[in-house]
């Protein structure tokens, strides 16, 4: 499986959202799977690529990711992931949202933090409704939106996101170990085993409601003068909080084993916050053998049992927080809630949330692409046997080709002889300038190499957009010959005429000029209907096609294929065929007319279809996504029968 994390914090960041990416990242990477990172500032290891970014004002430790939609979409264009993973809502996040939807890429989005909340400790409050509206607008987009807690969950929920899901977070038991006590690192707080050590671990800042853990802190001091107490972390209130309370000891931004032996080396933690998405010190804490207190909610609620394995108020409740806080130093309970801690801990692992998150992921690239595995991991199906495959209109050379499918509909199958029934290379675009890329190169590769390697007959009809080919016909290259018309032979003998169709066309045929002007024109409706479709996208709506719908909605391009099709009926009777193949309109069809079988391949530009000879000799006309699912259908009834 291929995934992209787009994110505004990654190692070396410390902070929750970082960690626990981090961890996820390394699980998927362990696991076989290609996962890289776009994250704003500056990349700090391979597998990574960054977006330009800005501090947040007041609040440089943490960095806003610029809008890159041009970047991202050239990124997926080139080199298409499965699935992506947003991990956070800044302007990065919402232009990446924007780009996935728009080319159709499954995308996930991680609910990590309650930024609407923290407005009111800013004195914002009143931005609390645009900023919930705009977090809506985002995660109502997603296929999915992962929350760390219950909690969250319904919260999203009570906002319309019903497709929230919980993905829980895990703890490193052996990083966060009681074993990591440090008596050295407890004398320079002024602790000897006898004294009780409170700890608080996370931002310095106004939003973890630190205000509350320092009012516990007082209390506690006047009836315990020789408890010690300790702040790890960093952030905007730090150098005021340090003047104000020099009896505290602020230890600033730890990691790795320091933390571990800063958090084994305390006592009791203090979890104030009433903000947190989730809460990864509650279980770092209980881990690490520690009383924690936090409030009835997030990673409290779901991992302390009251007076069993930690203590808690109920939420806001904040004068019984107090009081739980100077308790716990002398609970009778203390040693046993202590050891309780660690045991109720010790299952909540790391590799468990990283099973629960490939499934997720692989889920969701698997309803996009049925050819994956339970894991996210491609499926090589049998190829598909038939005798023959008629394509036409793939209009190699312009940006609307869709080269990807063109490849994987042939790598998919085995035939007798490949019929390119005209303009697959457009040559009318390729003389206005438009740019042949190496994804245009892939297609013909594949088909020479079906040549080379299954010994498949190529029959290339010219038709009008490549009719640069005209001067030389017939002309043959082993085993491909490059003809006008065609006649095909069923098994059982039925005759079927194969021509591209422009010479029906009569605009195409004696008013060249005009036709060129149309298909400029054709051209700029299909640029019109991606920039449609991306505001479509934006507006979480499904893909709709502007050429079709003008088609089927304009008397006179109705009328003119229906005379199309009549007139090439009248062609096949005249050549006492049975049937006739053609393309040109863009426009598929299977069906009878006046005793005639009329089939059109239709293009490789919007419908992605072609028509098929099985090999009882039967021919009908197949769809590029309905034939994904139907080739990972029957791979999976066939694996299930054999298994």
């Amino acid at each position: 499986m291929k995934a992209d994390i787009v994110t505004d914090t990654f190692a070396p960041d410390v902070n929750g959202v970082a960690m626990t990416l981090g961890r996820l990242t390394n699980a998927l990477i362990t696991r076989g799977h290609r996962i890289r990172v776009i994250r704003s500032g500056e990349k700090s290891a391979s597998g990574e690529a960054a977006i330009a970014s800005i501090p947040m004002p007041g609040y440089k430790e943490v960095r806003i990711g610029m809008p890159g939609p041009f970047k991202l979409r050239k990124r997926w264009t080139k080199r298409r992931p499965d699935v992506i993973y947003v991990a956070t809502e800044s302007p990065l996040g919402i232009s990446a949202v924007s780009v996935a939807k728009a080319l159709g890429i499954p995308v996930i989005t991680g609910f990590h933090t309650n930024f609407h909340q923290y407005l009111s400790k800013y004195r914002l409050g009143l931005l609390q409704p645009a900023a919930m509206s705009y977090l809506r607008h985002i995660h109502s987009r997603a296929d999915v939106t992962l929350a760390p807690s219950i909690e969250v969950v319904k919260m999203l929920e009570d906002e319309g996101i019903f497709h929230a899901r919980l993905l829980g977070r895990g703890v490193d038991t052996e990083l966060f170990d009681p074993q990591h006590r440090d008596l050295q690192l407890r004398s320079t707080w002024g602790a000897n085993e006898e004294n009780c050590v409170y700890l608080t671990v996370g931002r310095v800042a106004a939003e973890k409601n630190l205000s509350l853990a320092i009012q516990a802190m007082e209390n506690i001091r006047l009836i315990a003068p020789d408890a010690q107490f300790v702040i790890v972390g960093d952030g905007p209130l730090r150098e005021n909080l340090e003047k104000t309370y020099p009896w505290i000891h602020f230890s600033g931004m730890q990691q790795g084993n320091d933390l571990a032996r800063h958090y084994a080396s305390a006592d009791v933690l203090l979890f104030p916050s009433v903000t947190e998405t989730f809460g990864n010190v509650v279980l770092e804490g209980l881990a690490s053998g520690l009383m924690v207190v936090g409030f009835d909610y997030a990673a409290s609620a779901q991992h302390i049992e009251h007076h069993v394995t930690g203590l808690k108020a109920k939420m806001n409740d904040e004068e019984h927080w107090i009081k739980l806080a100077c308790d716990a130093r002398t609970h009778p309970d203390r040693h046993e809630i202590r050891s309780a801690a660690r045991l109720s801990i010790m299952e909540q692992s790391w590799d468990v949330i990283a099973d629960q998150f490939e499934e997720i992921l692989a889920r969701a690239a698997r309803n996009n692409s049925p050819l994956m595995d339970s894991r996210g991991g491609k499926i090589k199906p049998e190829k598909y046997q038939c005798r023959t495959v008629f394509l036409s209109d793939i209009h190699l050379g312009t940006p609307e080709s869709k080269t990807e499918e063109v490849v994987a509909f042939l790598k998919m199958i085995q035939c007798e002889k490949l019929v390119l029934n005209g303009d697959i290379i457009d040559g009318w675009a390729l003389r206005r300038g438009t740019r042949w890329s190496n994804r245009h190169s892939r297609v013909i590769r594949t088909i020479l190499k079906k040549m080379e390697k299954q010994a498949v007959d190529v029959i290339y009809l010219r038709g009008n957009h490549d009719d640069i080919l005209e001067r030389f016909l017939p002309l043959t290259f082993g085993s491909m010959k490059i003809v006008k018309e065609h006649i095909h032979y069923c098994v059982g003998g039925k005759k079927y005429l194969v021509v591209h169709g422009d010479g029906f066309d009569s605009v195409a045929t004696n008013h060249r000029w005009i036709a060129m002007i149309g298909a400029f024109g054709y051209d700029s409706l299909l640029k019109i209907n991606r920039i449609y479709n991306k505001w479509r996208a934006f507006r979480g709506k499904e893909y709709y096609s502007l050429s079709k719908a003008i088609k089927g909605r304009v008397k006179s391009a109705v009328s003119f294929i229906d005379k199309y099709e009549e007139q090439l009926q009248k062609l096949a009777q005249q050549k006492n065929c049975a049937g006739i193949i053609c393309g040109h309109i863009h426009t598929p069809a299977d069906k009878m007319l006046d005793g005639i079988h009329y089939l059109n391949s239709g293009d490789w530009v919007e419908s992605m279809s072609a028509v098929i000879e099985e090999m009882d000799g039967s021919m009908n006309v197949v769809y590029f996504n309905d034939f994904l699912q139907k080739m990972a259908t029957d791979h999976c009834e066939k694996n299930s029968v054999t298994g």
